[in-house]
């Protein structure tokens, strides 16, 4: 099996924060880095070139290969701001349904802007998957 393409880095996640232009997402972002910060209480790591993420758990492949990926994280994209690691946690149902305007991927929650979304229901989201990959 190849190795993974993002990999932890020594990047700035400030730095990082700072480069993005669009002042709403730079702010919104900002707000949720510091929000998974405090309810994970793990420093913010660069992954690859565009992910911050929270934390970190090793998982094996079905083939007993072991691999190190982090337990939360977001990315600033262009169309939409990606939240990971906060689907497929038990009891998250009910805070989706309140969440607000969001879209699903495997694994992934898209936000357009925190403005969009309930910031109480992300933070119970938020926690429920700290708890369960913990």
């Amino acid at each position: 099996m190849a190795e993974l393409k993002t990999q932890v880095n020594k990047v700035s996640v400030k730095k990082f924060l700072d480069s993005i232009s669009d002042p709403e997402k730079h702010k919104d972002c900002t707000i949720i880095s510091n929000m998974m910060e405090t309810i994970s209480k793990s420093k913010p790591e660069m992954w690859g070139a565009s992910i911050i993420g929270f934390g970190r758990r090793k998982y094996t492949y079905a083939n007993g290969k072991e691999s190190e990926w982090m337990i939360i994280g977001f990315s600033p994209r262009k169309q939409n701001i990606v939240l990971y690691g906060l689907k497929g946690n038990t009891g998250e149902s009910e805070s989706l349904v309140k969440l607000g305007k969001y879209k699903e991927g495997a694994g992934c929650l898209y936000i357009n802007k925190l403005s969009d979304i309930s910031i109480k229901e992300l933070e119970k989201i938020i926690k429920l998957a700290i708890k369960h990959k913990k």
